[in-house]
């Protein structure tokens, strides 16, 4: 057990923060949600984030194969309450969020691709390039874009569907646009 010395835990005190380990409350959080998600009616979720703020709030990043449904986050939420309230970890008052990325946050791993196959991406490869295409195609290891790229002949511009492959490996970020 580590302690804090007088003067972090006044400067804690005075600012609001708590003094509990952030890092096991977000172990403890992820452990509960990893054995909730092994069970049939959560089996298709995943935890993409969790974020613990100074002031006793907790925001949860979920994720899903089929969707996440307002039902699924209150149904986790629910469980991760008993479970914090049980346990203590974040003391009487705090706020817990449990939702869904939103389409603005970027895809963080491969399971996420499937779904959003048909839509639109705009993927920022490692070395800084940026492609923008249509999902045709996502597995384990890899993407299938489908790019329009602009092509001079002669004096006509030609416009032509490219498909290309992309790594995960090479992917830095890739957001969902959406078109209106």
């Amino acid at each position: 057990m580590s302690f804090l010395s007088p003067v972090v835990f006044a400067k804690r005190f005075i600012l609001g923060l708590s003094t509990r380990n952030d890092q096991v409350v977000e172990e403890n959080i992820a452990l509960l949600l990893g054995q909730l998600f092994e069970t049939p009616e959560f089996a298709d979720c995943f935890l993409l984030e969790i974020k613990l703020h100074a002031n006793q709030k907790v925001e949860i990043f979920i994720d899903s194969d089929t969707g996440v449904t307002f039902e699924k986050c209150r149904l986790i939420s629910r469980h991760l309450e008993q479970h914090i309230d049980e346990q203590g970890w974040l003391g009487e008052k705090y706020t817990l969020e449990v939702s869904s990325p939103g389409v603005s946050r970027p895809l963080k791993f491969p399971r996420q691709y499937p779904k959003h196959i048909g839509r639109t991406l705009e993927v920022t490869l490692q070395q800084g390039e940026v492609k923008q295409g249509k999902l045709l195609q996502a597995d384990a290891q890899l993407i299938t874009l489908e790019e329009e790229v602009k092509r001079k002949e002669g004096k006509k511009n030609i416009r032509e569907l490219v498909q290309t492959i992309i790594p995960f490996d090479q992917i830095k970020k890739a957001v969902v646009k959406i078109s209106y």
